[in-house]
């Protein structure tokens, strides 16, 4: 048969219920972080979230661990189970724990540059080895038996040369959808973002692909789209500096500084310790913008920003926030 004529490759429906999605990040999309961002919008806002990376080393992970990176049911936002690998047995037993802990879709982590990972031979290492790539993602729909698979990739790794290739190799593995972080392994989170690897990769396969890397705007969620052909669009760090960033909501100070207590007092809830909580809502506050909350830049040691982050006890540092919260004036 001309492969003209060959029937299109079965690919199962997305589970998202809108184009913008939240980015899986490490130490960030935790239970607390998505279901906090996922209550600030409606389904068509905010599409669906991740979970953080969960790393497949030497066996199979136990569906209760996978579960546990999921966290409760939240069925109005979807949140794919994001997995790590370079070996494909133990791929494929994860893969299957993952839908049988509920998650929707399970996504394919081929673009963490972190040096450990890279030791690791996996995440953004296995950018130089697209043959692997298409192996492990054939490996996991067919453990999926059905359900959807994504891949998340970046351009490329030293240089973006073998993007279309990678792409491809995505395609060939039977993944449903292909994410493009438009960075390189080795410009890692550089400032500049080149969205014209995005249309690439939208030219190089015929599966649905979504836009990450320089969407740090909600305008810039359907302006990705439109500039790109991408069919959904991811944000990352911006959801950090603004959680109401996919409906555009300009929040006061106020609902900023309820965010970031909030937050605070569920990671107690859910176990952390105050210093840990603390922690978190200062990873926050490195990049926050939202509210117009917190005055100054990281740059600047002087700021008040840089002065709030160097606060150590974590009852001090809530109060800080607090009094951001109520002050009827932006600091100068």
């Amino acid at each position: 048969m001309d492969s003209a004529d060959a029937p299109a490759a079965y690919h199962p429906p997305l589970p998202f219920t809108g184009p913008n999605l939240l980015a899986p990040m490490e130490g960030v999309t935790d239970p607390v972080f998505r279901d906090l961002v996922s209550a600030l919008h409606a389904p068509r806002d905010l599409g669906g979230t991740f979970t953080e990376f969960v790393r497949v080393v030497g066996h199979a992970l136990p569906v209760e661990k996978l579960a546990e990176a999921l966290g409760a049911r939240r069925p109005h936002v979807p949140v794919g189970l994001q997995l790590m690998a370079n070996r494909l047995e133990p791929l494929e037993g994860s893969v299957a724990g993952a839908f049988e802990a509920g998650a929707p879709i399970v996504d394919l982590n081929f673009g963490c540059p972190a040096k450990g990972t890279l030791r690791g031979c996996a995440g953004a290492a296995l950018l130089d080895d697209p043959p692997r790539v298409e192996a492990l993602v054939t490996s996991a729909v067919r453990a999926a038996d059905g359900r959807p698979v994504s891949a998340k990739i970046r351009a490329g790794g030293e240089d973006d040369r073998d993007l279309e290739t990678l792409a491809r190799a995505v395609e060939a593995g039977g993944a449903a959808l292909l994410t493009v972080h438009c960075r390189t392994r080795r410009e890692g989170y550089a400032d500049t973002a080149d969205w014209e690897r995005l249309r690439r990769a939208v030219d190089a396969v015929s599966i649905p692909v979504c836009g990450n890397g320089g969407v740090d705007a909600h305008a810039d969620l359907a302006r990705v789209r439109a500039e790109t052909g991408s069919a959904f669009a991811m944000i990352g760090r911006g959801a950090l500096a603004d959680p109401w960033i996919f409906s555009g909501h300009r929040a006061d100070r106020g609902e900023a500084a309820g965010f970031l207590l909030e937050y605070f007092d569920r990671m107690r809830a859910a176990g952390c310790s105050a210093g840990q909580s603390a922690g978190r809502v200062k990873q926050l506050l490195r990049h926050w913008t939202a509210g117009a909350l917190v005055a100054g830049t990281m740059e600047d040691p002087s700021s008040e920003r840089r002065q709030i982050l160097r606060i150590a006890d974590p009852t001090a540092l809530m109060d800080a926030v607090r009094e951001c919260g109520a002050r009827t004036t932006v600091a100068p």
